[in-house]
């Protein structure tokens, strides 16, 4: 990208192109998506591609990255995902995924505080670095799955999964406040969607599937079996 101008132009383009055509209207998300720079949580090397409609790699090859789980989301899914979820700004966030550290900067602009997890200790360090950058001073990255959550700072009043898991734990799900919701993109390829849970009551939680997509694994969530019997 040339300059700032440029820059700017493809920005524009990528919320007004991609991004609000699916169904992404909440004005504070919109701003927000003009403010926390992109292309400053994309790999160098990819940085041409910060506002394409697609999945990045976060390491090489590609493949490694695809079957780590080591990507980026396509700029609607990630912007749509912090929509859905339904940010307040008195809510505290877990992270599971955090990545390069772009979701956790969106969810962090949003909200009082945000802990990320994040499996792979490189990405890990790269993600607070970038955050860092940006002024994210409420956002914590830890490195570890988060598969097992943060018992000892919940409970929580938004949980995100950023990447797709077979089902959600129970373990999660208990660490949500009432009134709390969960995000997650449930399901096996090519039949994905991106869930959101609530926690109703002490011992209830209600569940609504919002819209299909796929996307990568998060690394240490159970799988079912393939046998059947």
């Amino acid at each position: 990208m040339k300059d700032l101008q440029d820059l700017e132009r493809h920005r524009y383009l990528m919320i007004q192109q991609q991004i609000r055509p699916w169904d992404v209207l909440d004005p504070a998300v919109l701003s927000l998506l003009e403010r926390v720079k992109r292309e400053t949580f994309v790999p160098v090397a990819l940085q041409q591609l910060a506002f394409v409609d697609m999945e990045l790699p976060l390491v090489s090859p590609a493949e490694r990255a695809h079957a780590k789980g080591q990507t980026m989301l396509a700029p609607k899914t990630e912007a749509r995902m912090v929509q859905d979820v339904e940010p307040q700004a008195t809510d505290r966030v877990l992270l599971v995924g955090a990545g390069s550290g772009y979701v956790a900067a969106l969810l962090g602009a949003l909200t009082q505080r945000v802990i990320g997890y994040e499996i792979d200790a490189e990405l890990a360090e790269r993600a607070r670095h970038n955050l860092r950058q940006s002024g994210a001073g409420n956002v914590e990255v830890r490195t570890g799955s988060g598969v097992n959550g943060a018992t000892s700072d919940g409970p929580f009043d938004v949980i995100v999964l950023a990447g797709s898991v077979a089902q959600v734990p129970d373990r999660l799900l208990q660490q949500l406040k009432v009134g709390g919701r969960l995000g997650a993109i449930v399901g096996q390829e090519p039949i994905m969607r991106f869930t959101v849970v609530r926690r109703t009551s002490d011992a209830q939680w209600a569940s609504t599937a919002l819209w299909d997509t796929v996307a990568p694994r998060l690394h240490g969530f159970a799988e079912p079996s393939r046998f059947a019997f």
